[in-house]
């Protein structure tokens, strides 16, 4: 993230402090690492990366707080790729296997491998919902046990017609009364196709099971490869390892020049302090609002004996002081010895402060006319920090990533003067944990690697392999559409646009550990407690009371909720609180009558 020093109100320049550690390199963080994993994972979600940064090229990448997305789209179009070439094998040996079965494979097997299809992710859906979780469940069973019967009936024809006699086995009759129940499903087929299974086992056509047998074998080869080359990217370009290694990541040797284009832009932009939002959503990126609060005060000089006269205070002479203390943090306290204090692993030590300039992106022609360089940046700060605008805003902006950058809390701080007053906003948000899923992929591979014998491999493909044809045929249904859009390029004459999407923000996970929650609100606390004092300090230093700001900042630090009009205030203090006021003149009224009664 880049850095824009504010000069000490001491020194004149800020020296780096000693004792602090620098964040690793977003390229190179865990939660980039899982996010390219789930791009191998999660189909929708690999959907979503390529439609927001590649599909539609005309919007600006929004910021990528300890990651680099332009790497999780390489992976995404790369796991992309990868999923098209296996969904035309499956569907191709569907097609033959139709074809040298003279359509019996195709018609019969067809309503339950897609029923298993549709009830699988039906279940995936459901995981919150009871209800249609088990008429998911029954569905699924319903399509195994049509799946069973079918393929019994075929194995034990050959039989039948092999031994005539086998036609009065009770077996056989039971079978025979079983399929003719199932036979209720395909009553709308032809009547020739659905004679080949339904009439008398052994008086049919009905294919033979070696040729059945040999297809669904070959469609679980093809599953069990297709899990095998994922759990060894796994365990190999995106293993801890090597994920490092940028140089090596076979996503990144692409030979798609608009990919390469795109790459440019977002790395061009997702790190930089000026940032183009989107107007119904310009935090995009940042995460959760996290409670934001704001406080306004009256400026009043010190009454106080010795104080100074009052001096006049700018937004940037206010930031210069709070900027030593939040930066103060990064120092441990005394261990005893530096080598001690270096061992301290203190999330803190690793905070960044940098300063950024909010832009809206409407207005702009092109998405590369969007300002990267460092005069733009300085001559944008420069206007935005005393202006006070509506659309450029300027903000200190404070990080800490914990949890290897699982948890990144960010906190923007903004101050402003007018007519006497000074408003201080504060804003944090925090981007939540990487999704479980994704957090369980190298355990998954792992297992799959070593922990699995082969016959478990095999045996758990042959299960997965009937209902692998959905699964192929949504895969190419979405390629196509992405091919069509691209090859369209229906948005390639838009304008410039904000982001709607962050890559960080659509593989979060709703829930974080209460460890995790812990931090948060350790790191916010302890910011929020730093900034209050800092713009305390540049007041009192001024000679303005700050009495009336200290106040508020206690309750707004506890959680309060400050309700300020002309006429009355009231504070209520955590969540589902109770207010109470006090109204200006009606109020003294009330209180100058009961003093006299």
């Amino acid at each position: 993230m880049s850095q824009t020093a504010l000069p000490s109100p001491s020194t004149g320049a800020r020296d780096p402090l000693p004792s602090r550690q620098m964040p690793v390199d977003p390229a190179a963080s865990e939660a980039g690492r899982l996010l390219c994993a789930g791009t191998y994972l999660d189909p929708r979600f690999r959907d979503r990366v390529i439609d927001e940064l590649y599909i539609h090229d005309e919007r600006v990448a929004a910021p990528s707080y300890g990651i680099d997305a332009a790497r999780v789209l390489a992976h995404a179009l790369h796991a992309r790729r990868e999923e098209v070439g296996w969904s035309a094998a499956i569907v191709t040996v569907w097609v033959v296997a139709s074809l040298v079965t003279d359509g019996w494979f195709a018609v019969l097997l067809l309503l339950p491998c897609l029923l298993l299809s549709v009830a699988g992710h039906a279940v995936e859906v459901t995981r919150t919902a009871p209800a249609p979780r088990l008429l998911s469940r029954c569905l699924q069973l319903y399509a195994r046990v049509l799946l069973g019967l079918l393929l019994l009936t075929t194995a034990v024809a050959p039989l039948i017609r092999a031994d005539r006699d086998l036609l009065d086995n009770r077996l056989v009759e039971l079978l025979h009364a079983t399929t003719s129940v199932v036979d209720l499903q395909y009553r709308i087929l032809p009547e020739e196709w659905r004679f080949t299974l339904y009439h008398r086992p052994g008086e049919g056509l009905v294919p033979s099971p070696y040729l059945v047998l040999g297809f669904l074998l070959l469609l679980a080869a093809l599953v069990g490869l297709r899990r095998e080359r994922t759990a060894r990217t796994m365990a190999g370009p995106l293993s801890p390892e090597k994920y490092p290694d940028l140089a090596h990541d076979p996503a990144e040797r692409s030979r798609n020049a608009r990919l390469r284009l795109v790459q440019e832009l977002i790395r061009g932009e997702q790190h930089w302090p000026l940032v183009m939002y989107a107007t119904e959503n310009p935090f995009c990126g940042a995460g959760m609002p996290f409670k934001p609060w704001h406080l306004s005060v009256e400026l009043r000089p010190r009454t106080d004996p010795g104080a100074p006269r009052p001096q006049a205070v700018d937004n940037e002479e206010i930031l210069r002081r709070v900027v030593p203390l939040v930066e103060a943090l990064r120092v441990p306290s005394p261990h005893g010895s530096p080598q001690a204090a270096a061992a301290v692993l203190d999330r803190l030590r690793e905070l960044v402060v940098d300063e950024c300039v909010f832009l809206p992106a409407a207005g702009l022609r092109w998405r590369e006319e969007v300002p990267l360089t460092q005069e733009d940046f300085e001559e944008h700060r420069a206007c935005a920090i005393e202006e006070g605008g509506e659309k450029r805003r300027h903000f200190l902006r404070i990080r800490v990533g914990g949890w290897d950058e699982d948890i990144v809390v960010t906190v923007f701080v903004r101050v402003h003067t007018q007519g006497g007053m000074l408003m201080l906003e504060v804003a944090p948000h925090v981007l939540r944990p990487v999704r479980r899923r994704f957090r369980d992929a190298d355990a998954r591979a792992a297992e799959r690697l070593t922990g699995d014998n082969a016959a478990a491999l095999a045996l758990r493909a042959l299960v997965e392999a009937p209902r692998a044809l959905g699964a192929a045929l949504a895969a190419l249904v979405r390629a196509l559409r992405n091919l069509w859009l691209v090859l369209t390029a229906a948005d390639s004459g838009a304008p410039a646009a904000g982001p709607r999407a962050a890559v960080r923000e659509l593989g979060a996970d709703p829930d974080a550990s209460l460890f995790q929650a812990m931090d948060v609100d350790r790191y916010l606390k302890t910011i929020q407690d730093r900034v209050a004092r800092g713009v305390q300090l540049a007041l009192y230093e001024a000679g303005w009371q700050t009495a009336e700001f200290e106040r508020k900042a206690v309750h707004l630090g506890e959680g309060a909720v400050w309700i300020q009009s002309v006429q009355n205030s009231a504070v209520g203090i955590g969540d589902g609180n109770t207010v109470s006021a006090s109204t200006g003149a009606a109020g003294g009224e009330r209180r100058a009558k009961r003093d006299k009664t």
